[in-house]
């Protein structure tokens, strides 16, 4: 691809975020909402497809210890799907308390927000959306594993964006939106099948800042989990109504 070629795509790609795509077949909402269900439902795939959900809930960490004032030092993510994100300041106050909080609503927020913008028809501006969040995250990653998985994870977005076509990016688009929403509620199920053997939990960091037990945090993230795939999924259906 010659620099003529480079300036038509980044052209073109300015154009489309100024402009409203249109929106894919009825079928391909129908059917990347059952990919994205079978990607959360079937466990051997889940394990490998909650790698994203993971990104998500630590970026939501970073964004909210930054919006607080925090210092962030850094977001590592592990194979297990694991992941951590250190930030520094008062170790108890409000900024503590949403950093903590933030993990587990991110992901069913995000797909939310994703939703509104695809009810907008702005297919671009969602996948583009989310090319930025990950090279903004990339830049707190501290190791190798991480860094790859953001760059695997924002590079599918970009290639798709850039070389796909109107159909593949929609459905890329559709897709993403469809597993953030319905991946919300999988994690908090673990979280509460796994507190007692893991303790030191998002719900348990929480219930020792707040004194407020963590099987109630637990379900505060299940009721935005499940409102945001109740909304989100109205927003990606409308077509159908």
């Amino acid at each position: 691809m010659d620099g003529t070629e480079i300036s038509q795509h980044a052209g073109n790609i300015v154009d489309r975020l100024g402009s409203t795509q249109l929106p894919p077949p009825v079928w391909v909402v129908v059917m990347t909402g059952v990919v994205a269900l079978a990607l959360v439902g079937y466990t051997p795939v889940w394990r490998v497809a909650r790698n994203v959900v993971t990104i998500a809930h630590e970026g939501g960490h970073a964004v909210v210890a930054l919006l607080t004032g925090r210092q962030l030092a850094g977001i590592r993510l592990h194979s297990d799907t694991s992941g951590v994100t250190v930030s520094r300041g008062k170790p108890r106050g409000l900024g503590m308390i949403l950093t903590t909080l933030a993990g587990y609503p991110a992901p069913p927020l995000l797909g939310l927000g994703g939703a509104a913008l695809l009810g907008m028809d702005r297919i671009t501006v969602a996948l583009w959306a989310a090319i930025g969040l990950c090279a903004a995250l990339l830049i707190a990653i501290r190791n190798l594993y991480g860094a790859l998985s953001v760059i695997g994870t924002g590079g599918l977005m970009f290639a798709v964006s850039w070389f796909g076509t109107d159909a593949q990016q929609a459905a890329l688009a559709y897709l993403a939106v469809w597993f953030l929403l319905l991946a919300g509620l999988r994690p908090v199920l673990e979280l509460q099948r796994t507190r007692r053997r893991q303790p030191g939990s998002d719900a348990d960091q929480l219930g020792h800042l707040t004194h407020v037990p963590g099987v109630v945090w637990v379900l505060v993230f299940g009721v935005i989990s499940a409102a945001s795939l109740v909304l989100g999924a109205s927003l990606l259906t409308a077509p159908l109504r």
